[in-house]
């Protein structure tokens, strides 16, 4: 059994890329899958089971007055392909850490047997992984292989070296390997050549380039994956394509993250951000309205 995980910026697409992909190796490639949704959110499994939202761990916990009380089949669901699908839930907005809502999903499910008979298991996680609770899957050497979805803009690429700090900081204790790069592709400017060049400077590859198409939206709209709307569209084959790059993936690496002022090199070489002269004239600019906003204030 291989344990992977997606991370990525949030609103990258990361839920959407990690379900379509998901779904074409189970239905296409015959690969026993469980999601384990890591967003508070609860949104890493509503295309697979063509659902608004699954009952979490944590509400069910909550409701039954301790973990210890869930039953299994309450909380971990059948989906497209067969794909099980069991959502970590977190706090309320505000309230508490979300990262506790992960160790608390996968210790529960390693304690019922959830894991047997599988061929991967995938663990969708939000953001960045600066919060511990978020690093946990890494941290703890649940995830064997993590995938970045990212995009040639500039904040994109900023969370996808982050997170390949957070891979080297756990790589040589758990054992935890970066496997690539996925571009969702937001149509920026020379974007596969972006990605690919930031892929080598940390030392792994862009995986797959995943264009960007309409057919995504259509079937979201319908809470499905596009492997189950629409299996013959283009957008199906690219999605299965990635799904193969990742069954078949060999090249795991400990990841070689950029030191700041190296990314900021490299968005300035591509024009993700001006020169010197530029950007001290924006700080300038933006100094300026702000002693005017204080002057205005003081008034």
């Amino acid at each position: 059994m291989r344990q992977i995980a997606f991370y990525g910026k949030g609103g990258i697409g990361k839920s959407t890329t990690s379900q379509n992909t998901l779904a074409a190796m189970a239905n296409r490639h015959g690969q026993r899958i469980m999601i384990v949704g890591c967003d508070p959110k609860a949104d890493s499994t509503r295309l697979v089971l063509n659902a608004k939202a699954q009952t979490t761990v944590l509400h069910v916990a909550a409701e039954r007055g301790a973990v210890e009380d869930v039953e299994l089949d309450e909380v971990l669901k059948d989906g497209f392909a067969g794909i099980r699908c069991v959502e970590s839930g977190g706090p309320e907005p505000g309230v508490g850490c979300a990262g506790r809502g992960i160790i608390t999903a996968i210790n529960f499910l390693e304690e019922e047997g959830a894991y047997q008979d599988l061929d991967f298991v995938s663990y969708d996680v939000l953001g960045d992984v600066v919060c511990g609770g978020f690093a946990m899957p890494i941290r703890e050497n649940k995830a064997q292989e993590i995938y970045i979805v990212c995009s040639g803009e500039m904040m994109a690429m900023y969370a996808a070296n982050n997170i390949a700090r957070g891979v080297l900081k756990y790589a040589h204790a758990g054992g935890v390997r970066l496997g690539g790069l996925i571009c969702n592709s937001r149509k920026v400017d020379r974007e596969v050549e972006l990605i690919e060049n930031l892929a080598a400077r940390l030392n792994t590859q862009m995986i797959h380039f995943v264009p960007r198409d309409n057919v995504v939206q259509r079937a979201e709209i319908r809470r499905m994956t596009v492997e189950q709307y629409s299996p013959e569209d283009n957008q199906a084959q690219e999605y299965d394509a990635l799904a193969q790059k990742i069954i078949n993936n060999d090249k795991l690496t400990i990841p070689t993250p950029l030191e700041m002022d190296e990314l900021e090199e490299l968005l300035i070489e591509f024009g993700l951000l001006g020169d010197e002269e530029d950007r001290q004239k924006q700080i300038a600019e933006q100094d300026a309205a702000l002693a005017a906003a204080a002057k205005k204030t003081a008034k």
